[in-house]
């Protein structure tokens, strides 16, 4: 081989020896590619995972007093939980048998909400919803709808749809209603591979062993722990506190006017399974009491093995939302309530009917409310168990009288007009009116004046509040007009929202523009009557404005949010200015000394309590008659205490509880807890409800407290008809103060 034909095999064997590292260096290339850049996707391509992602629900956030101690709770609970995903080829139905039958033998119950029952001995279904149940019917028209039947659809119609829709026609009839119950129930829960079915809640400790002991035979069955509300004082607050529970579909679903469907608790995380707050405070703080929930992830391969399960989000539990409220000392307004209704109702003979009132105390330095009592009442724990005897009992214990009673405040609304008429100018110190029992103004409406302690003469506001004298009043109100002293009485929290957290009733005030308006009702209303009505939350807001010389603050339950976890103060109420009354002088210290010497003219302890009480009393007439002529009075007062430097004010009623005298000891009681709770004393009895046993301390002087100032004087239909130079009273003015008495039952 030359020279030339060297250099050429030589160039050649260059080349191909490059050819060859270019075509290795892009193999190259392409390895690291593959292994480096999508090795992950490769890699989960050549296994076929899949990850499935659940919710672990949160614990929900505690509701504490204001020491800190628990009112409502979370504990942890057992739910028997199907999941799609880990049940493999499993047959859905003889598994939901097996369960049934464990369930069964634990006196287990499990979700069932289709209101079918078991067929009769001829095989015909019949529905369970009650016909009063107006809850139970919607569900059943829902459920009908749901299935694409008419509204007219038979029981059988139903089951016979279920068992086609399900595939169920080869069980017996019992199994064709349990099974079919169950997978409604999946339907309702969207059951599915990314969405557990919650079977049974709350099951007993001996269930959770059972379903363990039988988990092989039952893949896909689990035991999850979830967070139950319980409530350690489930009968300090009840009405107030409210209640937690399951979505309903017309939350999740809501279809506008216009037929668009949205799902707003989902677009705010929520699932259709979770509970939420319903009412009350539960409902008003949801947001804050409810937690951040966790996720687990289950990864699956192609093979349908679980290759990995893993808490890839904690769960963070909600805020505690700290209240006003001492328990103890609710606890003890509860009872001293009940104690003064009961006795109320076993010693005066024109008051039998009296089994139910209501208490507000509120902080007059914050606006904060330290109690709201209402009776009868019922315990947060017994509420499902004993919902129908709740419900059915006529005395309605689930009824939130504090701060949806309206009732008529009678005299207990003069101070407002007081006032209107110091603060207008209309009145001083020395101004007064000439009570001469009847008031002559109207030639054909002369109301009048029982003149207790008191007679024909002039008297002055401060007296005129003592003996609570209707003719100054009455007078006081028509040189008014009730636009004037309206305007103060809404100022002062009356006919208006007080600004608590929670549904409250906005009642109203007597006003020109009502239909049965005549001149004459401006002086009926001027001592309380004729249309207006409030709520014992606005008496008591009242009575905290009256005492902070026309400042009125926002009337609130909640002191702070909290962190759960460390106890950190994350948020504070702090008091709120809502209106602001400047006076005129001596405008509130005149009103405060009428007040201060009601004490005075009423029998019992509170006459002779050693700090100083400002009160006044009010006898509202109801519709109902116990005698010929003679009508049923519901007792009313405010109070505010220690009269000279206020520290609570207090807002009380009691249905056909007669005058508002005789709510004297219950105002003294209230004070005895607030003090004894300051100073670290207050000690309350188990709770012993006043209607189960007899009553040993009616013992009272029934004269004396008939003889309150204001007792004839708030019951004007009787004292009114009775003077001769009037045949009737004015178009509509009995009937509106029916119809207000109608409004307090």
């Amino acid at each position: 081989m030359n020279q030339d034909e060297r250099k050429t095999a030589v160039r050649r064997m260059m080349l191909l020896i490059a050819a060859a590292a270019v075509i290795i260096g892009l193999y190259g290339f392409r390895l690291i590619f593959l292994q480096l850049v999508n090795g992950d996707s490769f890699t989960a391509q050549a296994t076929n995972t899949t990850d499935y992602k659940f919710t672990v629900t949160a614990a929900r956030g505690d509701i504490v007093d204001s020491k800190g101690e628990r009112i409502a709770s979370s504990t942890t609970g057992y739910s028997v939980v199907l999941n799609k995903l880990l049940m493999g080829d499993e047959d859905l139905d003889t598994m939901l048998q097996k369960i049934v039958g464990l369930l069964g033998k634990n006196g287990e119950s499990w979700n069932d909400s289709l209101l079918i029952g078991q067929p009769d001995a001829a095989g015909h279904y019949e529905f369970t919803a009650a016909s009063d149940n107006a809850a139970e019917q919607k569900a059943l028209a829902a459920m009908k709808d749901n299935l694409g039947l008419q509204q007219y659809a038979t029981a059988d119609d139903v089951m016979e749809k279920l068992v086609e829709d399900y595939d169920l026609a080869d069980f017996s009839l019992y199994w064709q209603r349990v099974l079919s119950g169950i997978h409604y129930e999946m339907q309702l829960q969207a059951f599915s591979n990314v969405n557990n079915f919650v079977m049974a809640e709350n099951v007993s400790e001996a269930t959770v062993a059972t379903i363990k002991e039988n988990s092989l035979s039952l893949p896909g069955v689990e035991i999850v722990e979830t967070s139950t509300r319980s409530y350690e004082q489930g009968t300090v607050l009840p009405h107030v506190l409210g209640r937690v529970g399951k979505i309903t579909a017309e939350k999740w679903k809501v279809t506008d006017e216009n037929g668009q469907v949205t799902y707003p608790l989902k677009e705010k995380g929520y699932n259709m399974n979770d509970i939420i707050g319903i009412s009350g405070l539960e409902s008003a703080y949801e947001d804050e009491l409810r937690g951040k929930d966790g996720v687990e992830t289950i990864t699956r391969n192609s093979d349908g093995v679980i290759v990995n399960t893993a808490l890839t989000t904690v769960p963070e539990p909600g805020h505690t939302v700290q209240l006003t409220i001492d328990s103890e000392f609710q606890k003890a307004v509860d009872q001293a309530l009940a104690k003064n209704v009961e006795w109320i109702k076993n010693t005066y003979a024109d008051s039998k009917q009296a089994n139910a009132g209501a208490v507000v105390v509120i902080d007059v330095k914050t606006g904060g409310v330290l109690a709201a009592s209402n009776y009868p009442s019922f315990d947060q724990n017994l509420y499902a168990a004993q919902y129908s005897e709740y419900s059915a009992d006529e005395n309605m214990p689930l009824f939130n009288r504090a701060l949806q009673g309206l009732y008529t405040p009678g005299s207990t609304y003069k101070p407002s007009v007081a006032v209107a008429g110091l603060d207008t100018g209309l009145l001083n110190r020395n101004s007064t009116v000439n009570c001469t029992r009847v008031y002559t103004y109207y030639k054909d409406y002369r109301p009048r004046c029982a003149q207790h302690g008191h007679g024909n003469g002039p008297i002055d506001v401060v007296n005129a509040i003592k003996w609570s004298c209707n003719i100054f009043f009455y007078d006081v109100g028509r040189r008014l007009t009730s636009d004037v002293y309206d305007a103060y009485a809404y100022k002062l929290g009356l006919g208006q929202r007080t600004g608590v957290e929670v549904n409250e009733a906005l009642g109203r005030l007597t006003k020109k523009t009502d239909k049965n308006y005549t001149s004459s009702l401006d002086i009926q209303a001027a001592i309380g009557q004729g249309n207006t009505v409030v709520s014992p939350i606005q008496l008591a807001t009242y009575a905290a404005t009256l005492a902070n010389n026309g400042v009125r603050y926002r009337t609130h339950f909640v002191k702070a949010i909290l962190d759960t976890n460390t106890g950190e103060v994350l948020s504070e109420t702090k008091p709120e200015v809502m209106d602001v009354i400047e006076g005129t002088g001596n405008t509130f210290e005149l009103v405060r000394q009428g007040m201060k010497q009601v004490p005075s003219t009423i029998s019992g302890k509170i006459s002779s309590y050693p700090i100083a009480i400002a009160c006044k009393t009010g006898t509202p007439q109801r519709s109902e008659t116990y005698a010929s002529g003679k009508h049923y009075l519901n007792a009313i007062m405010i109070a505010y205490l220690p009269a000279d430097d206020p520290e609570i004010a207090i807002g009380i009623t009691v249905e056909y509880g007669g005058y508002g005298a005789r709510t004297g000891d219950l105002v003294v009681d209230i004070a005895n807890a607030y003090f004894a709770m300051k100073d670290g004393t207050l000690e309350v009895d188990p709770y012993v409800d006043p209607r189960t046993v007899a009553q040993e301390d009616a013992a009272a002087s029934d004269t004396a407290a008939q003889t309150a100032p204001d007792a004839a004087n708030d019951a004007q239909t009787d004292t009114t008809a009775a003077e001769p130079q009037q045949a009737t009273a004015p178009a509509g003015v009995i009937e509106e103060e029916n119809n207000d008495a109608l409004l307090a039952q």
